[in-house]
């Protein structure tokens, strides 16, 4: 068992993720239980060889280590303290005897609960960075071990450790970071500035696996396999026994998996819908209709619900607050059909950085609120059933392999519950929506037959809201500027922007221009996540 302790990182859950993966029982907890459960968690199964806190992580976090209040103990402790200050934790769990690893904030906050110094960086630091091994002494370091010098590690902090606590060694920096992994070898304390649970961190889940090892465990990589899906379906079907259940169906793969799921677990009590927002891109309903009718034999129903959403859209220009409209429009008609069907459940295909860039955990911050989750009103008449609401969009498809799932499906690109509306910024109107579908089908169309749009996390149009002067004809124009957002990445919590051909953007730009009349400029995004996120909105 390993406890990690969230201070509302945004990858906390991923962390969980790949010490699951390493076949690794974890218990994710806020910092203010985390001692009384440790504590608890080991007197109920000290006993048991498979039962014990082997070891503790402490997650990264928004917040800084300034702020965080010099630890009281507990009957001294207020709500208020947490909500004024950063997270903290008693330092008596430095003498539990337990390993620990720190992660960014986790790292700091150790630094200066034993007595280092923690400062604001001389710059922040979003994206990749070179790991340089310090001394011969790295070869003496178990968190290391078998890592190479000159690794990339991925960097999301302002803040940095500048001194060291006593009886700690400095085994690792990079060119900004001068303490960028620190440990204490005799008490198994472990700091590291970068964060190994991405994937754009070279050897990042070996430096886990050895974490592990420190700990007294024998890591072994896991798989999802048929019987952990069957599992997930008994669930399912023991949540909702005989009520009937709506499906939020948009085509996507998190929503196709979800629906199969409840599918297969409660069988024609399911009501799969369609919502036509007029959010959608070009021919995609249509197509969607086409696809479940041939794949799913499903009695999926189409609503037309253009208007409502258009309404409720109308003059909402804050990204925030375009996606708590829309997330109240998608209920309402949901309630709709609920009281004309009989069903108590909604099913819908949130996953997990859906949840995260939602402030879903206690000390995280909001990115954005998916329509899914931070969007939702507080009271429904309905129950949601969220199936995939722990899982990353590369574990959804490994599901939706195991079920059977065309090809056509389990591969789409990521599409935005939200629609075009978090593609459009500023507020959202039929003719925009009409320039933007032109303009990403245009770009879908050079992207497949380039053979690229498989090999891409996701490729899209943006109507950036930006006008700029051009020449048409010798004469002066006034026109839209389209971006262009072509993304890399496996789990969507870290991505980079793709490096294409400059022949490619060359057409696609020259075919908007000229074939897209309101448009008269198209640039390309090269932004990689962090800082910025997949979509501009």
């Amino acid at each position: 068992m390993i406890i990690l302790i969230d201070f509302g990182s945004q990858t906390a859950h991923l962390i969980g993720r790949r010490i699951r993966e390493l076949g690794t029982e974890v218990l994710i907890v806020t910092p203010e239980v985390a001692m009384q459960k440790i504590r608890s968690f080991s007197r109920q199964r000290r006993d048991q060889d498979d039962g014990r806190v082997d070891g503790i992580i402490f997650s990264g976090g928004p917040a800084s280590v300034y702020n965080a209040p010099r630890y009281k103990k507990r009957r001294d402790i207020i709500a208020s303290d947490y909500e004024k200050g950063a997270p903290t934790i008693d330092p008596e769990v430095f003498k539990l005897g337990i390993p620990i690893l720190g992660i960014c904030y986790g790292q700091q906050l150790i630094c200066q609960l034993l007595g280092g110094e923690v400062k604001a960086g001389f710059k922040k630091e979003y994206g990749p960075a070179i790991l340089e091994l310090k001394n011969q002494k790295i070869k003496e370091s178990k968190l290391l071990e078998g890592i190479p010098d000159g690794i990339t590690v991925w960097m999301s902090h302002g803040d940095e450790v500048i001194k060291v606590p006593n009886d700690f060694e400095t085994i690792a920096t990079t060119k900004t970071i001068p303490h960028a992994v620190v440990e204490n070898k005799n008490k198994k304390i472990y700091g590291i500035q970068f964060h190994p649970e991405v994937v754009h961190t070279e050897f990042g889940t070996e430096i886990l696996e050895n974490f592990l090892k420190i700990c007294g465990l024998n890591p072994k990589r896991s798989t999802i396999d048929e019987k952990f899906v069957e599992n997930i379906i008994k669930d399912i079907k023991d949540s909702v026994g005989r009520e009937k259940a709506i499906c939020a169906l948009s085509g996507g793969v998190d929503s196709s998996v979800a629906a199969l799921l409840v599918h297969k677990a409660i069988g024609k009590n399911l009501i799969p819908c369609y919502i036509d927002s007029g959010l959608m891109r070009d021919g995609e309903t249509d197509t969607l209709r086409g696809v479940f009718a041939k794949h799913y034999n499903m009695d999926i129903k189409i609503i037309d619900a253009k208007k409502e959403f258009l309404k409720a859209l109308k003059e909402v220009a804050d990204p925030e607050q375009k996606r708590k409209a829309i997330g109240k429009a998608f209920i309402e008609v949901f309630e709709r059909l609920a009281k004309e069907s009989g069903a108590k459940f909604l099913v819908q295909g949130t996953i997990y950085p859906d949840v995260i860039e939602s402030a879903g955990t206690k000390h995280a911050r909001v990115i954005k609120s998916h329509h899914n989750v931070g969007a939702l009103p507080k009271k429904m008449n309905l129950a949601l059933i969220e199936p995939l609401r722990n899982f990353y969009k590369d574990e959804v498809r490994k599901i939706g392999k195991i079920l059977g799932l065309p090809e056509q499906i389990l591969n789409r690109q990521p599409f935005p519950g939200p629609g075009l509306a978090v593609r459009i910024i500023g507020e959202i109107t039929e003719k925009k929506l009409e320039i933007l579908r032109k303009a990403d089908k245009i770009i879908q169309q050079e992207f497949e037959e380039a053979d690229l749009e498989k090999k891409l996390w996701q490729v899209f149009a943006v109507f950036t809201g930006i006008k700029t002067t051009g020449v048409r004809g010798d004469e002066r124009a006034y026109g839209e500027t389209i971006a262009i957002r072509a993304i890399e990445a496996q789990d969507a919590m870290s991505a980079n922007f793709a490096k294409l051909p400059y022949e490619l953007l060359e057409k696609i730009s020259t075919r908007i221009v000229n074939e897209v009349r309101e448009v008269n400029r198209v640039v390309y995004d090269i932004t990689n996540k962090p800082p910025a996120t997949m979509e501009w909105e």
